[in-house]
C-alpha cells in the first residue's frame, strides 16, 4: 500500500480560500493566469502522493459561480501547426478539447483570445470555425519589442490595439493549450482596458511548481526542474521577496527575470505596483498541504529517475541532443541518487542478463516485484503484465490463463494475414486474449478484474518499448521506464 504525503481535501479548501481573498483584495475582479495543467496533472500526483490529478478542477468548482474560463492561443502556433508533446494533437484542436472538458465539469468558458494575431491564414480559418460554433473570439496583436518597450506596450498603440475581452464573472481564469501562448499578456492587456473603463481588477498567477515555501533543493522542486529540463527552467531564490521581507522563497528564473518589467507595467497602469516580488503574485497553497515530507521526497526522487530514463531514450532515438539528460544527471548527483534506486530497474536487468533476451519488471502496490521475459508466445512486457495480474489475483504461476488456441489464432492473424515478422503478443493483444479466455475461464476473469490495480505501478523494461506497449501503459496510467537501447541493432524501429 503506497503511503500518502499530501492532503487533497485540505488543499482544495486552502486554495479556494486564497483565491477568494485575492479577488477581494482587488475590489471584486481577478485575472488569474493558470500555469500548468488544470486537470490530469499526473506529475503533481506522482511527486505529491495523495494529490489527485483533477484537484485543480475540483478547486475551481468550489468557485464555479464566480469563475469563467478564457483560453489564449497564439496565432503563430496555429500557423505552425504546433502540437502538444503529450497528446500529439495540434494546439487549435486542443482548444476544442479543453472547452469540451471544462463544459463537462460545468465550468463556463467565456471566450478564446488569439494572441500575436497578424492575419495568419490558419488563424483566420480557426477564428471563423470557432465563431461558427458560437464561441466568442478576440484578437490580440503583436507589439514590437514586447515587453521591454514599456512606453509602447502600455499605450493605445500597444495594449490599446487589442480587442477588449468581454467578461461577466469576478474570477477570470486564463489558461492555454501550452507554454508561450500569451496568457500573461492577455491578463495585462485586460487590466489596461479595465482601468481605462474605470473597473477595478487585479492579476495573480497560479503555478503549482516550484513550490515557493519549500527549500530550493527540495526534491519536489528539483523534480520540477527535471520535468522542464527541455525548457531550461531553473529554480532560484526570489531576490525581490528576500529584499522586501527578509524571507527566503523559491521561484523560477523566467518569473524573476520578467518581474522588473511587470512591476513597471503595473505602475504605468495603476500608478503603483500591488506586488513587491514574483512570489507575491502567486496564490499557490500546495506546500501548505504536504502532510508527510519524507514520502514526497522519496516520490520526487523516483520521478527524477523516471525523467532521466525518458531523456536518455530520447537521445538514443535521435530526439534530443543530450542536454536534458545531462541536466537531470546533475540533479541526481545533487540528491545522491542512481538509476538503480528505482527498484524495478535491477530486477529487469537481472532477468535480461540471465536470459540474454529483453525483460521487464513491475512493482505491485504492496511492494512485490514480478518480472517477465521474452518467450515464443509473449514479449517481455506482456509476460510481466500477465504475471502481475496473476500475483494480484493470487493465482498460481503455473496456471495457464490464456487458451493456447486463442494465442495460436492471434499469432496466425499477425504473421499470415497482417504480415508481421514478430509472432509474440504485444500487451494489447495479450489483454484481448485474456478477455476472450475470461468468457469461459474463471481464473482468467479473476485476473482481468485486477487490471485496475495496475494503475500507478512502476515498470521497467531492458529495451525501448514499442509504441503499442508504451500506449497501453499510458492508458493504464502505469509509470514506465526503459533502458536507452533497442532489442535489435537496426536503423529503423517501429
Amino acid at each position: 500500500m503506497k503511503r500518502i504525503g499530501f492532503d487533497s481535501a485540505k488543499y482544495i479548501r486552502l486554495q479556494s480560500e486564497r483565491i477568494r481573498e485575492r479577488i477581494d483584495q482587488f475590489g471584486g475582479k481577478l485575472y488569474l493566469e493558470f500555469g500548468g495543467k488544470l486537470f490530469d496533472d499526473y506529475h503533481a500526483s506522482r511527486v505529491l502522493p495523495g494529490f489527485e490529478p483533477d484537484n485543480k478542477i475540483k478547486m475551481l468548482l468550489e468557485l464555479k459561480d464566480q469563475a469563467e474560463v478564457v483560453i489564449a492561443i497564439s496565432a503563430g502556433d496555429i500557423e505552425k501547426n504546433k502540437r502538444r508533446g503529450d497528446l500529439g494533437i495540434t494546439y487549435d484542436t486542443d482548444v476544442m478539447r479543453l472547452i469540451d472538458i471544462f463544459r463537462g465539469f460545468g465550468l463556463y468558458v467565456g471566450s478564446i483570445v488569439l494572441t500575436q494575431y497578424a492575419e495568419q491564414p490558419s488563424a483566420v480559418t480557426f477564428e471563423k470555425r470557432m465563431t461558427a460554433l458560437g464561441l466568442k473570439v478576440y484578437r490580440h496583436y503583436h507589439i514590437p519589442n514586447y515587453p521591454s518597450d514599456i512606453k509602447l506596450v502600455v499605450s493605445d498603440e500597444g495594449f490599446g490595439r487589442n480587442d477588449y475581452v468581454e467578461t461577466s464573472r469576478s474570477l477570470i481564469v486564463v489558461t492555454a493549450p501550452g507554454p508561450g501562448s500569451g496568457k500573461m499578456a492577455t491578463c495585462l492587456s485586460q487590466l489596461y482596458h479595465e482601468h481605462k473603463r474605470g473597473v477595478q481588477a487585479g492579476y495573480a498567477k497560479f503555478e503549482t511548481f516550484p513550490i515557493w515555501n519549500l527549500p530550493l533543493k527540495h526534491p519536489v522542486n528539483l523534480a520540477y526542474e527535471a520535468a522542464t529540463a527541455d525548457l531550461n527552467d531553473v529554480n532560484m531564490i526570489d531576490p525581490f521577496h528576500l529584499e522586501a521581507y527578509g524571507e527566503t522563497t523559491v521561484n523560477y528564473n523566467r518569473d524573476v527575470e520578467i518581474f522588473p518589467v511587470l512591476r513597471t507595467i503595473f505602475e504605468r497602469i495603476y500608478g503603483e505596483c500591488p506586488y513587491k516580488s514574483p512570489t507575491d503574485m502567486g496564490v499557490n497553497m500546495v506546500g501548505n498541504s504536504i502532510v508527510d515530507d519524507d514520502v514526497c521526497r522519496e516520490a520526487s526522487c523516483q520521478e527524477i529517475i523516471r525523467r532521466y530514463f525518458k531523456a536518455a531514450c530520447q537521445v538514443r532515438q535521435g530526439l534530443s541532443s543530450g542536454e536534458d539528460r545531462s541536466k537531470i544527471e546533475l540533479l541526481m548527483s545533487t540528491l545522491k541518487i542512481e538509476p538503480e534506486n528505482r527498484a524495478v530497474v535491477p530486477a529487469a536487468l537481472q532477468i535480461a542478463d540471465r536470459t540474454g533476451k529483453p525483460a521487464a519488471a513491475i512493482e505491485l502496490p504492496d511492494g512485490r516485484i514480478v518480472t517477465g521475459r521474452t518467450t515464443d508466445l509473449f514479449g517481455p512486457v506482456s509476460a510481466a503484465m500477465l504475471n502481475a495480474l496473476k500475483a494480484l489475483a493470487n493465482i498460481d504461476d503455473e496456471i495457464k490463463l490464456i487458451s493456447p488456441e486463442v494465442i495460436a489464432t492471434i499469432q496466425t492473424l499477425k504473421t499470415d494475414y497482417m504480415k508481421s515478422q514478430n509472432p509474440r503478443l504485444h500487451s494489447d493483444e495479450m489483454l484481448v486474449a485474456l478477455a476472450i479466455s475470461a468468457a469461459t475461464d474463471p481464473n482468467a476473469m479473476k485476473a482481468m478484474q485486477k487490471i485496475d490495480a495496475l494503475e500507478g505501478c512502476d515498470v521497467h523494461c531492458s529495451v525501448i518499448l514499442s509504441s503499442v506497449d508504451d500506449g497501453v501503459f499510458k492508458r493504464l496510467n502505469m509509470q514506465v521506464t526503459c533502458e536507452p537501447t533497442y532489442e535489435k541493432n537496426n536503423l529503423y524501429h517501429k
